[in-house]
Parts: structure tokens; sequence; C-alpha cells
């Protein structure tokens, strides 16, 4: 059965990032790693994409298909070069170094360096409303996104990743969630420079994957590629 791999964003792992994707185990083989530093796994001192990238390329093999969210939609475009897959698709990717200089782009970066820092819960909570994520923390977090909150803390900003910006040989899916036009900003530029696809579906807020139409869009480049 082919491989579908999933590679969440920051804060939540896995199982709560990729809940509306486990009706696609009747299609294929999901491959759904926690990130490191991430619950079950033991914390890390620092969350890096570079670090992930290496650790990406180890869980990839020849001809999976690649479902990147966020923070781990940019640690699958600077690795993309050289992962043997037979697609990629990012959602809403934070890779705000290619779309420097475009007012929204400038705007968010601003307010993202204005979030809060005096402890983790309350950086994450404002996290969550800048990047336009439907979930709200808990009061009493479960060791998850008590793990989560830690590493978000803890993470290298994704502004700092240098991504290619080259045809892949491979086909390429980008997707965003049609609430913050930085987002949408990168996704002209990649459209543009990876000659990839595009769809916009709003419902989701960030967390495009869970929008409606998501999986049938999903499915659909799937067949194409």
């Amino acid at each position: 059965m082919t491989r579908l791999v999933l590679l969440h964003g920051s804060l939540t792992g896995s199982a709560r990032s990729w809940g509306a994707q486990r009706e696609l185990a009747a299609r294929f083989e999901l491959v759904a790693p926690d990130r490191p530093g991430f619950y079950p796994g033991p914390p890390v001192a620092r969350v890096d994409f570079e670090a992930d990238v290496r650790w990406l390329r180890d869980v990839v093999r020849a001809g999976d298909h690649l479902v990147a969210h966020s923070y781990g939609a940019v640690i699958a475009l600077v690795a993309a070069p050289s992962l043997p897959l037979a697609s990629l698709v990012v959602i809403e990717p934070p890779a705000f170094s290619i779309a420097r200089g475009e007012p929204v782009v400038e705007s968010w970066l601003a307010r993202a360096e204005a979030l809060p820092r005096t402890d983790p819960r309350t950086h994450a909570a404002a996290f969550l409303r800048l990047v336009g994520a439907p979930f709200l923390l808990p009061q009493e977090l479960p060791p998850d996104l008590e793990q989560g909150v830690e590493a978000l803390f803890r993470e290298r900003h994704p502004v700092d990743a240098d991504v290619p910006l080259a045809p892949l040989p491979y086909p390429v899916l980008v997707v965003t969630g049609d609430h913050e036009p930085a987002f949408d900003a990168v996704g002209d530029v990649l459209e543009r420079e990876l000659g990839a696809e595009r769809i916009v579906l709003s419902g989701g807020g960030h967390a495009v994957q869970s929008a409606p139409g998501f999986n049938e869009a999903l499915l659909a480049f799937l067949r194409r590629a």
C-alpha cells in the first residue's frame, strides 16, 4: 500500500493535527510521526527546522506522498530537493523569508515579534490567535499539549529558513485557508517559483486540513500525481 506521510506543525503533535485524515487509512498506509521534541518522545533543548530536515530524510521512503502542515511544511520545503517523493503537499507554510518586503508579511512578522515571552503558556495562547488556529488551550494541559507548549517556546523562527525556490521533480500542491494574507503571499511565491498547483479552502483557519473538502481535494491531487 502506498505510504502517505503526515508531518505536523508547531505545538500539537500528530494525533491532534491529523484527526480528519484517519479516514484515508482505507486507501493509504498512513505514517504520522511525532517530530523530535513532541510527546510521547522526550523534550529537546531547541526545536530547529534544520535538525528536523535531517530527521525527515530518515522517515521518508522512495515513492512516499508527503503532506506537511505549518512549521512541518517549512521543514518539508527545505528538505524537498533531497527527498525521493512521489508528491508534496504543503499547508500554510510560514516560509516568510521567500516573501520579505510584502506589506502583509512584514506586518505579520512584526506581530510575531511582539508576542509575549513571559511564560510558555501565555506565548502559546497568543501564537494560536496570531496564526488563526481554531483551537483554545484547555485550563489543565494534558501531557502532549504541555510538552507542545514548551516546544513552541523553544522553537527557532521559521523566517530563518532558506527555502529553495526551483521546480521539483515531482508534483507539488500548496494549500492555504483564506484567512491570513501573509500565508497567501507565501503561497503565491511557491505557486509561481515551484510551478505548484494551488487550492484555497476556507473554514479551518490555519488548520486547513480540517476544512470541508480538504480530503477530497487531496485525493484528487494524489490521483493526478
